[in-house]
């Protein structure tokens, strides 16, 4: 019995898929490009601040373990 009521709830899931697929509104290629550049800026910003942070903690260390 269980076998017939899963073979009747497939198709009808993969209906609501096919139906939910229908409703997404994907991004223009023009969007999709400016928030990928605003993506690739935002890391490389935050990578150079990171760094800059690492060598000024790393500075500080090596100044106090020298004392």
């Amino acid at each position: 019995m269980a076998d017939s009521a899963e073979k009747q709830t497939r198709p009808s899931f993969f209906k609501g898929v096919k139906a939910e697929f229908k409703k997404i509104s994907w991004p223009d290629r023009q969007s999709t490009f400016k928030q990928s550049v605003a993506v690739v800026a935002i890391s490389v910003v935050l990578g150079v601040i990171i760094a800059v942070l690492d060598y000024v903690i790393q500075y500080g260390v090596n100044f106090l373990t020298s004392l």
